[in-house]
């Protein structure tokens, strides 16, 4: 009884607020909510960048566009293969659909004749020859026309199961690169975006800091072109054959062209794409990007490198140069550093290539 009155004695204290009285209070208990997670963002936001860390965070941008680039230059590869592949089924589906055409009219053709003639049975026709040889040869001609007739049905037959397995794969190559294309795109916005954070994050510093970091970077990245080039003069390292020669050669004539994302040259490269068009100079083929060009040679350990390897750098092979020779290399760099010459020593070295 006792428990009885005290669970009605707290009953009560259950509804504190009703009506307007509860509306208020909920109101307030919002209010203090919001202010509280305002407060919190507020407390959780982040400082102010410093120039330190601005740079660090612009290389480390670049240098993820970079990453991008080289998945940007695989899929562009891979899309053009795939359109390359595409309008060769479309022709050759083409050429075989004009060779069924003309099978089809021939065919009609025997029909129509056939039809015309059909008044009176074969048979009867050459019973009613009175040339014994005659009625053999027209025997003969008929089976061979029959023959024919048959031959040509079959023709068509293989033609259309033929062209119906091309159309097929036309449709799955269309499918392939649907999707290669779809990745080309996620790719180049990924450089695209990397970029303009880099940019907005310069944004953020005076000029002076601006200029500040430039010198640090050009520093960082082997001096200006022109400086870097009287440093190490051409030839002071001689070339193991003429073919890495030309390629260094090349390489040489590019300094101080631009780096422009997804570039093969004449006027801007990206880094795969310099040593694509160096080696292209020569004569010799190299694949687009820098995890396939690392396997395009010989793998040759960073003390016998020699002038015309190709140097590849950071654990996922994601940036490479041409080798020059004292330790140096000729690369593009990222974007506003221009083609320079550079030691290997300044990134992580990942592996070298001997292409000839």
């Amino acid at each position: 009884m006792a428990a009885h009155r005290e669970a009605a004695h707290r009953k009560p204290r259950q509804r504190l607020f009703t009506g307007p009285a509860a509306r208020t209070a909920a109101a307030v208990a919002l209010a203090g909510a919001a202010t509280a997670t305002a407060l919190e963002g507020a407390a959780q936001a982040d400082p102010q960048l410093t120039p330190a860390q601005v740079k660090a965070k612009v290389d480390r941008l670049y240098h993820d566009a970079e990453v991008a680039t080289e998945k940007y230059n695989g899929a562009k590869e891979q899309t053009a293969a795939s359109e390359k592949s595409l309008d060769a089924l479309r022709d050759e589906a083409a050429r075989r659909t004009e060779r069924l055409n003309t099978a089809r009219d021939a065919l009609g053709s025997f029909a129509t004749a056939q039809y015309r003639s059909a008044g009176v049975d074969p048979a009867i026709r050459l019973a009613l020859s009175s040339d014994p040889d005659e009625y053999l040869e027209r025997a003969a001609y008929e089976d061979r026309a029959g023959d024919r007739q048959a031959g040509a049905v079959n023709g068509v037959r293989r033609q259309i199961s033929d062209l119906a397995q091309l159309r097929e794969r036309a449709e799955d190559e269309l499918e392939v690169l649907s999707s290669r294309r779809a990745d080309l795109k996620k790719h180049k916005d990924a450089v695209r975006t990397k970029l303009a954070d880099a940019r907005k994050l310069l944004a953020t510093l005076t000029a002076g800091q601006r200029a500040a970091y430039e010198r640090s970077a050009d520093a960082a990245h082997g001096g200006s072109a022109v400086r870097a080039a009287r440093d190490v003069p051409r030839g002071s390292v001689a070339a193991p054959n003429a073919r890495a020669a030309q390629a260094v050669a090349f390489a040489y004539g590019a300094l101080g062209k631009p780096y422009v994302w997804g570039a093969t040259g004449p006027s801007s490269f990206d880094c795969s794409g310099l040593t694509q068009a160096a080696w292209r100079a020569a004569g010799v083929s190299l694949p687009r990007t820098t995890y396939t060009q690392i396997n395009a040679g010989q793998r040759v350990s960073r003390s016998e490198l020699a002038p015309g390897d190709l140097v590849f750098f950071y654990p996922g092979v994601t940036h490479v140069g041409l080798y020059i020779g004292g330790g140096q290399m000729i690369h593009a760099p990222r974007p506003g550093a221009p083609v320079r010459i550079a030691p290997i020593s300044e990134m992580p070295f990942a592996g070298g290539t001997r292409v000839a």
